[in-house]
Parts: C-alpha cells; sequence; structure tokens
C-alpha cells in the first residue's frame, strides 16, 4: 500500500483547472409532422437509452473523443449523427427529425456553432465542486483556485476577476440574471451563495472577452445551469457547519419535472476560530425550486424560485492580536460592549417560456422579481490598549500583554435599511443554418430602491474625543480647551429613493469556415444600453452606450491538437445604485457607465503524456479602462466616489493545465501575473485595491490503490497582498500599505462505502443508496494567519499608528456525511 502519491507532493509546489471526461446530448425526437415520437432507440456505441412520452431523450457520451450516434425506430429511417465531438461537461441540443424515406447523415462538432471555440469559456464539473473541501465550499471556491481570479477571504463567496472588483461579474442560473444583497460589509454576514451546488448541471466561466450576450459588466461571466431531472433523486449532506437536502422528481409521462434544495448553515465553528472571541449566532437557510413543464414538444416553461433568511447576530467580548517583531513583541486587547444584528431578507420568482418554432429556430421569453429588505443595526463600544507582550518561556503569563498603554475606546453604531425590488423581462432567440448560429435579444429592467443610511463612529483617546480630520476641527488640545459639541469622527445620514429604467438588447452571428486547410471560427456580435436614472428630487439622467465585440478562433490543421483564440470588444457597466452613492451617502445621478477595452490572446494545447489525456491553456490579457469610478475596499465592502475621474489599466497572463496526475483522477495546476493600476484626477498612477500580482491555485484529488475508495482532495492557494488596510477616508496616495500575501490549504479525506463504481445487490442494506461517503475535512491545513485588514492604533507614547492585523480563521477540523438515494 502506498501513501497519497508522492506525485501529490510535488504538484503542491506547482500549480492549475479541472474537467469531467463526460458529456451530454440532449433534446426532443419529432417526426415529419412535428409530433413526438417515443420509444425511439438512441444508442451511441455500448450507450444508449429511448425517448419518453413527449420524445425528450437524454444521453451521456464521452468527451473529447469522435461518437455516432443513431436513432432508430421500427416505423422510420434511422438518423445518424457522425463524428460528434463534445467537449468536456458540454450539454448538446440536437432534436432531429426522422422521416419515411431518407436517411439523414450528418457529421457535427459541437465547435461548429463558433461559440465554444471562440469563447474563453471554462467548462467545471459540477461533481467536482460538490467534492473540494472549503470553508465556504461551492462553485465559488473552485473559481477562486483560477489564476485570474482573487479572493483572500475563505468565508466570502465573493470574487474580483482580472483586477476588478466584486461587483464587475455576471452570474446567471438557467439564463436568468440573479443579485446579491447590497448592504453586506464583512464576510461572516454572507451566509450562502445563490448558487446551490446539488442542483448544478453544468458551470461556464468566462474572465473576459466574453460575447455579446452575456450582459454588461467588465470583468467575468459565471453561466450556471441547473439539471434537468430525468429520474427520483434525493440528496442529504450534513456537516459541523450545516445541513442541506435536495430532491429530483419526474412524471409518469416526462412533462413535468422539479429540482428544490434546502440549505442551512451556520458559521460559528470558523468565525470563533478567530482571534475575536463572541457570542455568535447566525443562521442562514436558503430554499429553492426549478420547475419544469413541457406542455408539447415544442414549448416548455421552467420557473425558478428562491428565497433566502440570514440572520446575524453577534456579541463581540475581548481580542487580543499579537503582532510587531521578535525583538519587541506588541499586543492590541480589545474588550466589547453591545450586539450586531443584521437580517437580509431576498426573494427570486422567475419563468422561462422556449418555444421551438422549427428545427432551426428557438424563442424565449424570461420574467423575474427580485425582492431584498436589508436591515443593519448595530451598537458597539470597544475600549482598546497596547502593551508589550510577555516573551519570557518561564512565566506563567507568556503570551500576555503587559502594562497597556495607548488606551482609548470607540462607539460605533449603524442603522441602516434598504429595501430594493428589481423586475426584468427579457426576449431571446436563436436561429442555426448549416455551420452557422443568429443569436439576437432585448430587455426591459425597472429598479426601485429605497435605501436610509445611518452609521456614526466616535473615537475617544486618553480621554480626548477624536474630531474628524478636517480643517474646521483643527484645535491645540489638549493645551487649549475646545468646547464644541461632540462630533462623530466618521459619520453618514442619507435618505435615497432612486428609480431605473433600462432597456437593452444584443445581436451576434458566429460561424465556421475552412482556411486553406485550417478551421476558422468567429464570432461578432453589438449590445446597447439604454438607462434613465431618477431620484427623490425629480432629477433625471439618461445615457447610451454601445458594445461591439469579436472572437475569433483558429485550429491549424497540425499533428499537434492546438487552437489559438484571440478576443477584443468594448465592455461597458452602466452604474447600479451602489455604484451612484458615493462615500458620504449622497446619490449622484450623472455617474457615467465606466469603460473598458479587452484584447486577450489564448492558446490550448491537448497532449499524452504517461499515456493520459492532458491540456494546457494560456492566456494573455490587457484592459484599458476608462471613465472609471474609483472606490475604497475594506473586508467586503465596497464604497464609490461616485465620479469618472479615474482612468487605469490592467494587464497579465496565465496558465492552467489539467489532467489524470493520479490514474482515474484529475487534478489541475494555475499561475497568474497581473497587474492593474489608476490614474485619479491626473495625481499619478498608483495601484488598485485588487492589484494582485502573483497567484498560484491547485487542485489535487488522489486515492489508495490498494483502497480506492479512499480519497484524497487537496486545494491550495496563494497569491501575494494586495494592497489594503489604511486608515479610513484615507488618501489612498498616502497610504499604499499591502496586506500579507494569503496563503491557504484545505483537505478533505472521505471514504466512498457506495459510488458510482460500487454497487450493492438488492439483497444487501447498502443496495438503496446510489453515493454514502464519510469523511473529514480540516480547513488552514498549516494554521496560516491570513488577514482582511488593519486596525490602526495610536500610540500615545510614541505617536506612532500600528496596524494591527485582522486575522481570518485558524486550522478548523469539519466531519461530513454525504447521502444519495
Amino acid at each position: 500500500m502506498r501513501p497519497f502519491s508522492v506525485l501529490g507532493a510535488i504538484i503542491v509546489l506547482c500549480n492549475t483547472i479541472v474537467f469531467a471526461q463526460n458529456a451530454t446530448i440532449t433534446g426532443i425526437v419529432l417526426d415529419e409532422n412535428n409530433n413526438a415520437l417515443s420509444n425511439v432507440n438512441i444508442s451511441a456505441g455500448t450507450l444508449g437509452t429511448t425517448t419518453n412520452d413527449i420524445g425528450y431523450y437524454s444521453l451521456e457520451l464521452v468527451a473529447d473523443q469522435e461518437n455516432t450516434i443513431i436513432f432508430s425506430h421500427i416505423a422510420f429511417k434511422d438518423v445518424v449523427l457522425e463524428n460528434l465531438i463534445l467537449t468536456t461537461n458540454d450539454i448538446f441540443e440536437f432534436n432531429p427529425v426522422l422521416k419515411n424515406n431518407t436517411i439523414q447523415i450528418g457529421g457535427v462538432t459541437v465547435l461548429a456553432n463558433g461559440e465554444r471555440a471562440t469563447e474563453t469559456i471554462l467548462n467545471i464539473a459540477p461533481a467536482t465542486i460538490r467534492k473540494i473541501p472549503g470553508a465556504n465550499a461551492g462553485v465559488e471556491t473552485i473559481l477562486k483556485l483560477l489564476p485570474g481570479v482573487n479572493a483572500n477571504n475563505e468565508l466570502s463567496t465573493q470574487y474580483a476577476v482580472r483586477g476588478g472588483n466584486y461587483d464587475e461579474n455576471l452570474v446567471y442560473v438557467n439564463e436568468i440574471e440573479v443579485y446579491r444583497p447590497f448592504l453586506i460589509r464583512s464576510a461572516q454576514q454572507e451566509g450562502l451563495s445563490f448558487v446551490n451546488s446539488d442542483l448544478v448541471q453544468n458551470v461556464k466561466f468566462s474572465a473576459g472577452g466574453f460575447q455579446a450576450k452575456y450582459g454588461d459588466k467588465l470583468s467575468s461571466v459565471l453561466d450556471i445551469k441547473y439539471k434537468t431531472p430525468t429520474v427520483f433523486s434525493l440528496r442529504m449532506e450534513g456537516s459541523f457547519l450545516g445541513a442541506q437536502a435536495s430532491v429530483e422528481t419526474v412524471s409518469k409521462n416526462g412533462k413535468f419535472s422539479s429540482l428544490s434544495g434546502l440549505r442551512y448553515r451556520n458559521n460559528a465553528l470558523l468565525v470563533n476560530s478567530q482571534q475575536t472571541q463572541s457570542n455568535f449566532n447566525p443562521s442562514f437557510t436558503d430554499v429553492q425550486s426549478y420547475l419544469t413543464y413541457r406542455f408539447n414538444p415544442k414549448f416548455k416553461l421552467d420557473f425558478l424560485g428562491n428565497l433566502a433568511l440570514n440572520d446575524y447576530v453577534n456579541e463581540p467580548l475581548n481580542r487580543q492580536t499579537n503582532f510587531g517583531t521578535l525583538e519587541n513583541p506588541q499586543a492590541l486587547i480589545v474588550y466589547y460592549e453591545g450586539l450586531e444584528k443584521n437580517r437580509y431578507t431576498t426573494a427570486l420568482g422567475a419563468l422561462k417560456g422556449t418555444y421551438q418554432l422549427n428545427e432551426n429556430t428557438v424563442l424565449k421569453l424570461i420574467s423575474s422579481l427580485y425582492h431584498t429588505t436589508e436591515e443593519e443595526y448595530s451598537d458597539v463600544i470597544a475600549t482598546y490598549g497596547l502593551g508589550q507582550v510577555d516573551s519570557n518561556f518561564t512565566s506563567e503569563t507568556m503570551g500576555s500583554a503587559l502594562n497597556p498603554r495607548g488606551i482609548g475606546s470607540q462607539f460605533n453604531r449603524t442603522r441602516n435599511d434598504l429595501d430594493a425590488l428589481i423586475l426584468n423581462v427579457e426576449h431571446k432567440g436563436s436561429h442555426t443554418m448549416n455551420n452557422s448560429i443568429l443569436e439576437w435579444g432585448a430587455k426591459y429592467t425597472h429598479e426601485d430602491i429605497r435605501d436610509q443610511l445611518r452609521e456614526s463612529e466616535f473615537i475617544d483617546s486618553v480621554g480626548f474625543s477624536i474630531r474628524p480630520p478636517r480643517p474646521e476641527f483643527v484645535n491645540n488640545q489638549p493645551l487649549d480647551p475646545y468646547n464644541a459639541p461632540l462630533v462623530a469622527y466618521n459619520s453618514l445620514n442619507a435618505l435615497n429613493f432612486v428609480q431605473t429604467d433600462r432597456f437593452s438588447g444584443y445581436a451576434q452571428f458566429g460561424t465556421q469556415n475552412k482556411w486553406n486547410k485550417a478551421n476558422v471560427y468567429y464570432n461578432l456580435g453589438i449590445r446597447f444600453h439604454h438607462w434613465s436614472v431618477r431620484d427623490d428630487t425629480g432629477e433625471q439622467v439618461s445615457q447610451t452606450v454601445y458594445s461591439p465585440r469579436l472572437q475569433l478562433a483558429l485550429k491549424p490543421d497540425w499533428n499537434k491538437d492546438m487552437l489559438f483564440r484571440f478576443t477584443t470588444g468594448l465592455y461597458h457597466q452602466p452604474p447600479f445604485y451602489r455604484e451612484l452613492r458615493d462615500v458620504t451617502g449622497m446619490v449622484i445621478p450623472s455617474v457615467k457607465a465606466q469603460r473598458a477595452i479587452h484584447f486577450v490572446l489564448g492558446s490550448e494545447y491537448s497532449f499524452l503524456l504517461w499515456e493520459r489525456a492532458f491540456k494546457l491553456l494560456g492566456e494573455a490579457y490587457y484592459k484599458k479602462l476608462e471613465h472609471v469610478n474609483p472606490y475604497t475596499l475594506e473586508d467586503v465592502r465596497i464604497r464609490y466616489s461616485a465620479n469618472n475621474e479615474t482612468e487605469a489599466y490592467v494587464y497579465g497572463a496565465e496558465f492552467r493545465m489539467n489532467g489524470a496526475f493520479v490514474p482515474g483522477t484529475e487534478s489541475w495546476i494555475s499561475v497568474g501575473y497581473l497587474k492593474t493600476e489608476e490614474n485619479r484626477n491626473n495625481r499619478g498612477y498608483i495601484s488598485r485595491p485588487t492589484d494582485q500580482r502573483l497567484k498560484i491555485g491547485v487542485l489535487f484529488q488522489d486515492y489508495i490503490p490498494k483502497i480506492p475508495d479512499l480519497k484524497m482532495y487537496l486545494n491550495l492557494v496563494y497569491q501575494t497582498g494586495v494592497p489594503g488596510g489604511s486608515p479610513s477616508y484615507a488618501d489612498p496616495y498616502i497610504f499604499q500599505n499591502r496586506l500579507r500575501d494569503y496563503k491557504r490549504a484545505d483537505l478533505g479525506i472521505s471514504y466512498i462505502f457506495v459510488g458510482k463504481d460500487k454497487q450493492f445487490p438488492a439483497t444487501h442494506w447498502l443496495h438503496a443508496f446510489k453515493e454514502l461517503s464519510l469523511g473529514f475535512e480540516i480547513f488552514n491545513l498549516f494554521n496560516n494567519q491570513n488577514s482582511i485588514t488593519n486596525t490602526w492604533v495610536r500610540d500615545v507614547d510614541s505617536k506612532n499608528e500600528f496596524a494591527v492585523p485582522n486575522y481570518l480563521t485558524s486550522r478548523v477540523l469539519n466531519l461530513k456525511l454525504g447521502i444519495h438515494l
């Protein structure tokens, strides 16, 4: 018996990306009169299935190789689909028409529609998403291992892509745009991601250069597709962090199917591993349903519903943070009084109708309504002091603070209320023509935001109230008395009523052609976006932008399997509510759309190594940004300046490699480098808040050969520190401090009692299970001290300000049980 592969230790020093080895072909089989055909046999080698009562079928194929699919029925001629090559995790919709007098034979490559070859889209295996360990495991945990994705907080599901921020990413579930709460300021308040991993069938991600159909954001697209159930299935999972369950059902005639999930999460285990001791009582609950009804082979109606209740109650008690050097160890001691009570309630309901006009044309109508009510109430008093740390190994007080000095206090009070309603109505369509596809869409969005901000922060240092650092408050204390009323060091007081109407649309055309012996793919599209913003004073501002985009790919006729891509385009981000609000809380309706020009050059090389398949991908990119709305970032809270006085740039390069480093498993290694800077009001270029230079990510899977059901999953992240940790409202040109490098390893080990390759006979008690596993996870395996921000404390004696790190979670053990019936 060998231990977990030695190769794993080597790979840990390197890094990249995972793909499953399967793909799916699905659709509806019709006759010449467009009637559905049941009991049609579909075969692909040793694989096969039949259509149900409404002609629907779904067949899993081997990806990245040629497949021949035969559709046969005793009353019709066969339809033979030859040379079908699907990429990993792909879902290809094919709706054949069986005739009485002809045999249809065709050669199909999914790349022929001009989409997947030209786009820098990454497909991620849902099975890997469910297995990967992480403090907040799910789709976002996988994304954080990609080279261009920056996320230095394991409690958060938010991420920044290629120099952007958390607000620059599009997220779709079954073509329905989803949103996040507005007021979240710290990761431990977030709770659950919108995406339920148990419901996911397919995940696509683009870090830039995406097509016109994907909307108006500057950085990335996460495109999620939920499952279409074909049989009854029940999946449950429990751990120290919470529990979740999902159920899939389908009616006898196959017309109706449902997919539902319920999740509960409690972050107390993780938050209590931080240095602030507290009475922490969070409750994050989420229920989702995706329902489908097929009225006939041509028309189906889908419904997506979600309700999330996040209750966050935190009573901080005390904190001691040791910092400084070996020669001069320091400690910050804080005692708290008060309570934080935050509540976020979000609901989403969406309907999508899909009508197949004919064999080549599909029309869709999508409507959604999103509503969120958010409350942030807190009253917290912190009394703090600085002291020397007792470093005497023989002392009973070793590690404790001695002789506290620099004593002060801080009082934070918050009363924030937000109510947001967002309505979307959208039409989308597509028409295929031989090797080409034409796609179009139009969308109307109405946003109604009602927001009341009331925040204040009072700071006391050795009995003296610290006033705001503004000229009108300059005084000569303590030498001269200052008898003016107390003023909060920081304060916000604003009441905003904002309505926005948006009209947007797109058209794009993709095709495949031959150039000499090479295959050439391209996709050309354009978007427009017009919006009007009205505030409570009646002021209305309207703007219109256009965004042309191009994706081009070339596959040479070489012995080596190579593909080259180039994408470019103009990307606008019209301001959402939070981008209209400045640092004082006031809404500025005249804020313009931020604009970026993307240039992405990439290559893809598939090859055999150790007689196993591997894929190496590389990309270099450059983004030029104009009309930038500068912002500050504290934990996960973004505060915009609500102006467009800044210009910026981003450039970088990244490499990814995935394959079976250990036979029978898939692992990946990724390396990325980026640089992003901004020039505010012609003051010169400085690093942006997400200027993460070097990123290394690894996911490694292994098992013991003599006990193959004992499996290991290891993910590692290393990224250099980003700018941050400056005092509130500090001038970024003065404070360019960087946080320490972020290093983290999460380990999961599980034993598979029942699985895809391990089933039991009907007489065995385990026969009822499709999957049964038990394991444990160790988060932050090496107990690295990562920090997200700094607390700035002034020492009265030395007149120095100390940046005291706010550390993230330490090492935590979690047990996990998974059941699939």
